[in-house]
């Protein structure tokens, strides 16, 4: 009787309860966060901003100048904070490229040897350690050691101009919420409209930061939305109070 030839064991697939997150998802993510987090700033910026204006003034004209002052500043500070933030993290990231180009071609022997001690650290064998880091190194010595020391990719940098259209544009759509809420009903609605608007918005965007970031999306929309009523309130109560007093 013939043996059965074994088969060769099939390589598991990927749970889809547990997808692999690669580096351009993982960025990927960290943008989609970040226009979230924007959104939500323009949300409540504006909300509070244009509220607190009802409170103290009917004047549909003042509301509606003192939202569009508010937007566009907030959009540009948003823009050049982001711009500087990632433009000084870019450079550091190049420092760090040049730092690695200088010692890789001055002290190869000392950069191959550190390589292979940093695959060795994560578990592989020694000899297993210096194979893996002259394959490496023969393929792209610089890309191996920025990706194992620094976790760097130096063909896929932040771009500092992108960061900043991104952060501006989600401030302006989280901010087009509030105003036109307070802009459209009448007088006399403007503010619970506004406020219910905020708030379902809030709610959008905090289920949306919790998914993105794996928390709970339970927590991070009851911190968002009381947050975002908590700055409401207390602008809406000053406004009020300047109406009332006529300051």
């Amino acid at each position: 009787m013939l043996g059965v030839i074994p088969q060769p064991a099939t390589p598991p697939k990927p749970s889809p309860l547990h997808p692999e997150r690669h580096s351009s998802s993982g960025k990927a993510l960290n943008w989609l966060r970040a226009s979230v987090l924007g959104a939500n700033d323009g949300i409540v910026s504006i909300a509070g901003l244009v509220v607190g204006v009802a409170g103290a003034s009917s004047s549909k004209s003042i509301i509606m100048l003192t939202g569009i002052a508010g937007i566009v500043a907030g959009a540009l500070s948003m823009a050049a904070g982001e711009y500087v933030s990632v433009s000084s993290q870019r450079d550091s990231e190049k420092a760090l490229i040049d730092q690695e180009t200088h010692e890789i071609k001055h002290s190869p022997k000392a950069e191959h040897a550190e390589l292979a001690s940093l695959y060795e650290a994560k578990g592989l064998q020694p000899a297993t350690a210096r194979l893996v880091a002259d394959e490496l190194t023969a393929h792209d010595a610089l890309g191996a050691h920025l990706d194992a020391e620094l976790r760097l990719d130096p063909d896929n940098l932040t771009n500092p101009w992108h960061a900043s259209i991104a952060s501006a544009a989600a401030f302006l759509t989280g901010a087009m919420v509030p105003l036109l809420a307070v802009m459209i009903p009448p007088a006399a609605l403007r503010v619970p409209v506004t406020f219910l608007a905020v708030l379902v918005a809030l709610v959008i965007t905090g289920t949306l930061s919790a998914h993105v970031g794996g928390a709970s999306k339970k927590h991070a929309t009851i911190r968002v939305v009381l947050g975002g009523a908590i700055a409401m309130l207390v602008t809406f109560g000053i406004g009020k109070l300047v109406g009332v007093s006529g300051i």
